[in-house]
């Protein structure tokens, strides 16, 4: 029970990339000199191009390729992804994390599950699927057997025969229309409803979960394009059904991703990105009922400075404990980003997970020491 004068303290992690660690002696230093104990680092990640700005060997790398950070052993079936061959570790995760380990940090595996462009171009039919028949290739569905087969390999493989203290599931359920992409032109081009309606998948694995529950696909194909172009929304029984498909296939993916990841580290905690609004999409899926009961903490994204993120993270504490996801880097302003991560503890955040520790020039690392100093006290 919390007293009037008892405090909860704020966990605090920051987020790291492998390439930030391997060849920087100093790296973990820093990371301690912040006062951080936990580094959320990244074993399978989607393409980027990364500053690397305080690094001493480069100032860019360019991941040009959704990745495994980890050996790629001859345990897949189906849908495979490759390593990362722009780095010159074999093992770039694996080496990174011991480096951190030795240092006396705690290391969590950002593991990016159903995310990959690369894969949903070479196997169309796996990917997310627009009621035009459009295809999202970023954006592989849960709803295929295939797809979870592929999520739960790769987040035990990133985790396999290292030490890991936690893991971070991103993408643990379906991206939709919004996505950044090179020279993305999108901006303003949908309302909400018309996202939200664009981001339903209608692939053949979502069309046969549909008819299960005695819709008719053709009907609520047919039914969306309508209300895309009207500004309408499908009759509430049809929305129902069509969610209630979608979560069924998070929870199968969910399942299948935690048995395999709780096989290969039994004690390590497992935190779920995630978001309250059911029809969320994206690296932070809506949350399912059973999610939060599955994992030791929902990480929501809190990245604008804005009272939508105080809310966010009040609706996400209904579900269970909060772990609130906040940039140091624009478009935050560095004069309001730690009063940002007190408003959010105040919320209801009992955890802060913070972004990013190798992107942060040398004039903003300063606010990941403030952070710390500002939030370890706790909340009352």
């Amino acid at each position: 029970m919390v007293t009037p004068n008892s405090r909860h303290t704020i966990r605090l992690s920051g987020h790291a990339y492998p390439w930030d660690v391997n060849g920087d002696p100093a790296f973990a230093d820093r990371v301690r000199d912040h006062g951080l104990e936990w580094v959320t680092l990244a074993a399978a990640y989607h393409s980027t191009r990364a500053a690397t700005p305080l690094h001493p060997g480069h100032q860019l790398v360019d991941a040009h390729s959704a990745a495994l950070y980890r050996p790629v052993r001859d345990v897949w079936r189906g849908l495979e992804p490759v390593g990362a061959s722009w780095l010159p570790e074999t093992d770039p995760f694996g080496q990174a994390a011991e480096s951190l380990r030795r240092k006396g940090l705690r290391v969590s595996a950002w593991i990016v599950l159903t995310h990959n462009t690369r894969l949903g171009r070479d196997h169309p039919e796996v990917a997310v699927v627009n009621c035009f028949g459009e295809r999202y290739p970023y954006a592989l569905c849960p709803a295929q057997e295939a797809v979870r087969d592929y999520a739960a390999t790769l987040a035990a493989e990133a985790v396999h025969d290292v030490e890991v203290d936690g893991v971070s599931l991103e993408a643990c359920g379906q991206l939709g229309l919004v996505h950044l992409s090179h020279h993305e032109k999108t901006d303003d081009a949908w309302a909400p409803l018309a996202q939200r309606l664009l981001s339903i998948c209608c692939c053949a694995a979502c069309r046969t979960a549909w008819s299960a529950r005695g819709l008719d696909p053709i009907e609520v194909v047919a039914g969306l394009r309508a209300a895309v172009r009207s500004g309408d929304d499908l009759p509430p029984e049809t929305s129902a059904l069509v969610l209630a498909a979608r979560h069924q296939a998070a929870d199968q993916l969910r399942a299948a991703v935690l048995q395999l990841v709780r096989e290969k580290q039994p004690t390590a905690e497992v935190t779920l990105h995630g978001h309250p609004d059911p029809w969320a999409t994206g690296a932070s899926p809506g949350l399912t009922p059973t999610a939060a009961a599955d994992v030791a903490a929902v990480l929501v994204p809190c990245w604008p400075v804005a009272p939508g993120s105080y809310d966010l993270v009040e609706r996400a504490a209904a579900f269970g404990s909060v772990d609130a996801y906040l940039t140091v880097l624009p478009p935050a302003g560095a004069d309001a980003v730690v009063a940002h991560g007190q408003r959010l503890v105040a919320a209801g955040a009992e955890r802060i997970s913070l972004y990013h520790l190798g992107l942060a020039a040398a004039w903003r690392q300063p606010l990941f020491t403030q952070l710390v100093a500002a939030l370890s006290g706790g909340r009352p």
